[in-house]
């Protein structure tokens, strides 16, 4: 028996679920919405959302050691980590209050099925629900999500993930953090700042490896400046024991098994697809490495079926997964040839201090463009003397032939917040002669990349120089310089 029919069923309500819903729905066709428990998706429950609550909660305990050198009264806070962790809850139900995301779909005629337990397919064109409802769609549109991996290991129930994190009824008075990504990263920044004695366990050679290195560089020298121990090129966990009131974590380093002593672990090990409960065999839908495979388009390996956001594995962002979410319904509504590209996509952490990056890293730029490079310290802002943040650096990278940029990193004060406006000046093409004329707010962070962009067009020879005046083509540009390309 079948409940209802749609043309477009999407599977996930988080940011590429709903994303292509909408267009789907602004494009005609009728839409349903299937999503398991609560919409709005990992990042606004478990993700981003609460992390960022944190991170901003380790930014004002940072702030309050600055009181005393700008004359103001006041000891440093003390972090009750039971309230914090209320109050990271409450901003969640606040922030899904806010999107009003199951009454916007509705007003826009999608039918929605939101807490509807596990979905699977029953047959190609047939999708069961948990409470027994089934719904025929002739297009199906998988945005499913995924979850933090757990390693099988001996010992590993007594390991956390990022999702424990809000269940914890204490702060751990340490902590080891397996897992040199961006959530490991942010975790153990966190965890340093509210007090915790961390170390950071990495396989690869350095922390944030996907990122230029020079942001592994700096993230990796603030965090040991701020007593975090990060230990790279470990060969994997062997075991995790139970330690009196403790833990004891076991890995292997250079051979050699080696102890590490803590109150907890948390294992930020990678992210993986939700398929499990989907039965996508019977509709048809090919796996691989814990993600559904799809093509350029976003189709499947069944021509009716698509796939947008985590479970592609592809481009696990909350931006990505809105862009995804737009291509993928216009693909399963329009149809075309047109496929998905993932080049300016901004991103960073919110540790500390942050870092954000946008673009080819200078090794990726240099395999296929003649470049040029600036790296400004935030030491060079008046601003950053301002708020005593003087910690960090801007790297631009430009093609000399062609003038765009192909790059930025960033490691500082707002990083996230900064990398902004290389993306928009990427997305529209703009030269760095260009952006360098940007008449961009005194005293501000932002300015960092003016000054960057002014370096590389000296360099490029596109600022007039006169030599009488003894001023080297290849001088540093400074903040309040700003001249005609």
């Amino acid at each position: 028996m079948v409940d209802a029919a749609f043309e477009i069923v999407v599977i996930g309500g988080g940011p590429a679920g709903v994303t292509a819903a909408l267009r789907a729905r602004e494009l005609g066709a009728a839409v349903a919405l299937v999503e398991r428990g609560n919409l709005g998706g990992t990042c606004v429950g478990d993700g981003c959302v609460p992390t960022r609550v944190l991170a901003h909660a380790a930014r004002l305990v940072r702030d309050a050691g600055q009181f005393a050198a700008y004359g103001l009264e006041g000891g440093p806070p003390e972090v009750d980590f039971a309230r914090l962790l209320n109050r990271t809850q409450r901003i969640v139900y606040e922030v899904q209050e806010k999107k009003q995301i199951k009454g916007r779909l509705e007003a826009a005629g999608v039918g929605v099925f939101d807490r509807a337990g596990d979905a699977r397919f029953v047959e190609p064109y047939m999708l069961a629900l948990e409470d027994g409802t089934s719904l025929r769609g002739e297009k199906f549109i998988l945005c499913a999500g995924g979850h933090a991996r757990r390693i099988p290991l001996p010992g590993g129930e007594y390991a956390l993930t990022h999702s424990d994190i809000w269940k914890l009824e204490k702060l751990p008075r340490s902590v080891a953090v397996v897992g040199g990504a961006a959530t490991g990263c942010q975790l153990a920044s966190v965890f340093a700042t509210f007090g915790a004695r961390v170390r950071l366990l990495e396989v690869a050679p350095r922390i944030l490896a996907a990122e230029d290195e020079v942001i592994s560089g700096g993230v990796t020298e603030a965090f040991e400046r701020r007593g975090i121990e990060v230990i790279t090129g470990i060969g994997g966990i062997e075991r995790i024991e139970e330690d009196g009131d403790g833990l004891r974590l076991a890995y292997t380093r250079a051979g050699e098994t080696c102890l590490l002593d803590t109150e907890a672990v948390v294992l930020c090990v990678g992210w993986v697809g939700n398929l499990e409960r989907l039965n996508l065999g019977a509709a048809g839908v090919e796996t691989e490495g814990g993600y559904i495979k799809v093509d350029n388009s976003l189709r499947t390996s069944a021509p009716h079926v698509f796939a947008a956001g985590d479970i592609t594995g592809r481009m696990m962002l909350v931006q990505s997964a809105t862009y995804e979410g737009n291509l993928v319904a216009e693909k399963a509504v329009l149809g075309g040839e047109r496929v998905y590209q993932h080049e300016i996509v901004p991103h960073g952490g919110f540790t500390d201090p942050e870092y954000a990056s946008v673009g080819l890293t200078e090794h990726q730029a240099r395999e296929n463009h003649d470049c040029a490079v600036a790296v400004v310290p935030y030491s060079d802002l008046d601003r950053g003397v301002i708020d005593g943040r003087t910690e960090g650096f801007c790297k631009l990278i430009v093609s000399r032939s062609s003038r765009r940029v192909l790059g930025a990193h960033i490691v500082g004060e707002q990083a996230v917040e900064v990398v902004q406006i290389v993306a928009t000046a990427m997305r529209a093409n703009m030269p760095v002669e260009d952006l360098a004329d940007v008449e961009l707010a005194y005293p501000t962070f932002t300015s960092i990349v003016g000054i960057a962009a002014r370096q590389i067009a000296r360099d490029l020879g596109l600022v007039v120089v006169s030599s009488r005046y003894g001023i080297s083509k290849g001088m540093r540009a400074a903040e309040w310089e700003q001249g005609s390309m």
